[in-house]
């Protein structure tokens, strides 16, 4: 399953945000270190449902279809705030840094609206700074990547003592448990220049510029631009896009969302995650602060930014920034169904470059060791063995088992 990390300052709204896509009740509160454990939890992103191009009436197992729309779980882990110093053990320690790099990807909450200080305390809106508050975070992440890395140089070295070990392959046995990849290795060395480099030479410039551009390959990272429903924030968000760039910022308001949702679910409103609108069930029971608090809802967040954000960003992080694909395993190609008749019964989100054997590998074992070829479900065609998946691909595997039968 797709691991999505939260980090951020303290005070940014990361546990709201944390509790608004996970519909889960970590504890909130305005002063620091509030969330002294990582918390963890499965939230939805969602993505258009085959159902309706198919003109079939699903029936999902480990997902959800709601309205044409297909919500894909992913783990979400909301890592208490850090701190100028958190790669030295300052605030709660290192431990959570570690937690942070077993992420796929990464969302960065910051304070839009301004509203925190630099050591995460609350103050005026408009008098703190996003832009800092996000540089200092990140600069605590690749202190601990540079760290980690020294204190196994030795390691390193040992390996390379081997005349047959490459640089590539030793740093990959220091670096796989973190979650990089043999090609982001490679990418990262070619990068800083460093690929012809001995690693005898190097001195802390050289692990520093390393460790950089190997945290951003391996944790692709999406600026949150939180509490955009209040003042400052828009002019604070002109100022993290221009730097950032529009794509890898996303303006969003978590206690809007998590307000929402729970009005939903108690019933009072209709309203599914990331709608541009939501409506009233019954005006009539509502109390005059509920009224208060959607009327604020609608003017502050809809009718400015058309959304909360909360589903944008999760959406935007696993299938932009991860580039995953959504693909449905069925075992009959006709009826788009499992042996039981279940309809689209499942998705599972690939890689791109992925291919129908990966796809089989992901699903079990058995099918992955009995592999055969695969058929395009809706054209019926087979299916080179090469052939790289695609979003919203409907697969049918063939195996050697299903052959004999």
């Amino acid at each position: 399953m797709v691991r999505v990390g939260i980090i951020g300052k303290t005070n940014t709204g990361k546990t709201t945000l944390f509790n608004a896509i996970t519909m889960m009740n970590a504890e909130v509160s305005n002063y620091p270190f509030t969330t002294k454990d990582p918390n963890v939890g499965i939230g939805y992103f969602k993505a258009p449902c085959m159902c309706k191009e198919l003109s079939v009436k699903d029936n999902p197992q480990n997902s959800i279809c709601i309205d044409g729309w297909r919500f894909i779980p992913v783990e979400v882990i909301d890592l208490p705030g850090l701190i100028k110093g958190a790669s030295e053990g300052l605030g709660l320690g290192t431990r959570f840094l570690t937690v942070a790099a077993q992420a796929d990807v990464i969302l960065h909450v910051v304070d839009a609206s301004g509203s925190i200080n630099a050591r995460g305390e609350i103050c005026e809106p408009g008098m703190g700074s996003p832009l800092a508050d996000y540089y200092d975070i990140e600069e605590e992440l690749i202190k601990w990547y540079t760290k980690n890395l020294i204190e196994n140089a030795d390691k390193v070295r040992r390996a390379l003592q081997n005349k047959a070990v490459t640089l590539h392959s030793a740093l990959y046995e220091i670096l796989s448990g973190i979650k990089v990849t043999y090609p982001q290795i490679k990418e990262a060395l070619a990068k800083t220049k460093l690929d012809n480099v001995s690693f005898e030479d190097w001195e802390e410039e050289e692990f520093r510029a390393f460790s950089t551009e190997i945290r951003y390959l391996s944790k692709p990272t999406l600026v949150v631009a939180n509490k955009m429903d209040m003042p400052v924030a828009e002019k604070n968000l002109r100022g993290l896009a221009e730097t950032f760039g529009k794509s890898f910022v996303i303006p969003v308001s978590a206690e809007v969302e998590l307000l929402l949702r729970r009005a939903e679910k108690a019933g009072a409103i209709s309203y599914t995650p990331g709608d541009e609108k939501f409506t009233v069930r019954d005006a009539s029971k509502l109390t005059p602060r509920q009224k208060w608090a959607l009327e604020y809802v609608q003017s502050r967040v809809f009718d400015k930014w058309l959304r909360t954000g909360v589903d944008l960003a999760l959406t935007t992080a696993v299938l932009k920034l991860l580039r995953m694909n959504v693909v449905y395993p069925v075992e009959d190609a006709k009826k788009y169904s499992d042996r039981k008749g279940n309809v689209l019964p499942d998705v599972y989100l690939m890689p791109q470059g992925s291919t129908p054997r990966d796809l089989a590998r992901q699903i079990h074992s058995d099918l992955y060791e009995n592999f055969l070829y695969a058929i395009d479900s809706v054209s019926g065609l087979r299916l080179p063995n090469d052939y790289e998946l695609r979003d919203r691909d409907v697969i049918t595997i063939v195996t050697t088992r299903k052959r004999r039968a």
